[in-house]
C-alpha cells in the first residue's frame, strides 16, 4: 500500500525547502561576505568623504565636483572645504525617480550657508568599476554604501541634465540649530563609514533609509514605517503628509512646483546653478 502526500502539502514543503536555503544562502554570505573600503572603484566613487570638527567649523575633505559631458564622460575634482555650521540657513530634500513606474527613485539632502552657496550629501551604492545598480545585488551583499559630499551643479545636475531623470527639490522645514544637527550627523555618519564599511541593502541600508535615520534624531516621534520609503519616489510625499516640506501649495501641486529640470537645464552652465534652481520659489 502507498501513500501520497495532498498537493497542497507537499507545495508547503516545497515552499519550506526555498525559504531554508534562502535563510542559509543569507547566512553564507554574512559569515564569509565582508565589506571593505578596498575596492577597485569606479572613479566618480573612488575617495571617501571625511571631516574634521572645530567648534563652530568643519573641514570636509574629498568635497566632489565633477565636470560631466555625459554620464560615463566626466572629470572628477576633489577638494577640501571649511564650512562655518553658524551659517546654515537651509536644508533641502531631492527626490529623483529613475523608472517608468513610480516607486524607484534616489534621495538626498543638500544644506545651504548663505550667499547661495550649497553643499549636498547622498547616500549611494559605492559603484565598483564597470558596476551598475541592481535592487536584488542590493540584498546580496553586493555594494558597500558611501556618503557622497558633493556641489549641487555636480550631484543634481548629473540627474537633471545627463541621466534626464525628473529631480524635485523641497526646502524642508528646520530652524538653523536643527539643520546644524543634520548637516553634522551626516559628516559624521560619512566619517564612521570611512572607518568602518557597511553593505548597502535594499530594505535597511539605503538612502531614503538613512535619511530618515538622521531627521528621527531631532523628531520628538520618528517617522512612521512606511512603504513609502521602501518605494522612495513616494517619500515626498509622506514629507508633505508630515509637514516636513515648506509649503502651503496643495497636495495635487507641489511635485509639480518643485520640479527643477527647466532651470538646471538653462542654467547648467552659469555660476549661479544653485540660486536658478530655487528661483521659482522667489516668483
Amino acid at each position: 500500500m502507498t501513500f501520497s502526500l495532498p498537493r497542497r502539502h507537499v507545495l508547503q514543503r516545497i515552499l519550506l525547502g526555498l525559504v531554508v536555503v534562502a535563510i542559509a544562502g543569507y547566512l553564507a554570505l554574512a559569515l564569509f561576505v565582508h565589506p571593505s573600503n578596498a575596492r577597485d572603484w569606479s572613479p566618480d566613487q573612488e575617495r571617501l568623504a571625511t571631516a574634521e570638527f572645530s567648534g563652530d567649523s568643519v573641514r570636509v575633505h574629498n568635497v566632489r565636483s565633477a565636470i560631466y559631458r555625459s554620464t560615463t564622460d566626466y572629470d572628477v575634482r576633489w577638494q577640501e572645504r571649511s564650512y562655518d555650521l553658524r551659517r546654515i540657513e537651509s536644508v533641502w530634500f531631492v527626490v529623483e525617480p529613475f523608472a517608468d513606474w513610480r516607486g524607484p527613485a534616489h534621495t538626498f539632502l543638500s544644506f545651504g550657508f548663505g550667499n547661495d552657496e550649497y553643499v549636498a550629501i547622498s547616500a549611494e551604492i559605492r559603484k565598483e568599476r564597470g558596476e551598475s545598480f541592481s535592487p536584488l545585488r542590493g540584498l546580496l551583499r553586493q555594494y558597500e554604501l558611501t556618503y557622497i559630499v558633493g556641489d549641487e551643479r555636480d550631484l543634481i545636475g548629473l540627474r537633471t541634465n545627463h541621466r534626464h531623470d525628473d529631480v524635485h527639490l523641497y526646502p524642508v522645514r528646520a530652524d538653523r540649530d536643527a539643520a546644524r544637527q543634520l548637516f553634522v550627523s551626516m559628516l559624521e555618519r560619512a566619517n564612521a563609514l570611512a572607518a568602518k564599511p557597511e553593505f548597502y541593502n535594499t530594505l535597511g541600508n539605503t538612502c531614503t533609509s538613512n535619511i530618515v535615520d538622521h531627521v528621527n534624531l531631532l523628531l520628538p516621534e520618528p517617522i512612521p514605517f512606511s512603504y513609502k520609503t521602501l518605494l522612495p519616489a513616494y517619500s515626498d510625499d509622506l514629507a508633505f503628509d508630515l509637514g516636513l516640506i515648506d509649503t502651503n501649495l496643495p497636495r495635487e501641486q507641489f511635485r509639480t512646483a518643485f520640479r527643477i529640470n527647466g532651470l538646471a537645464r538653462d542654467h547648467a552652465d552659469h555660476a549661479d546653478f544653485s540660486a536658478a534652481i530655487r528661483s521659482h520659489q522667489r516668483d
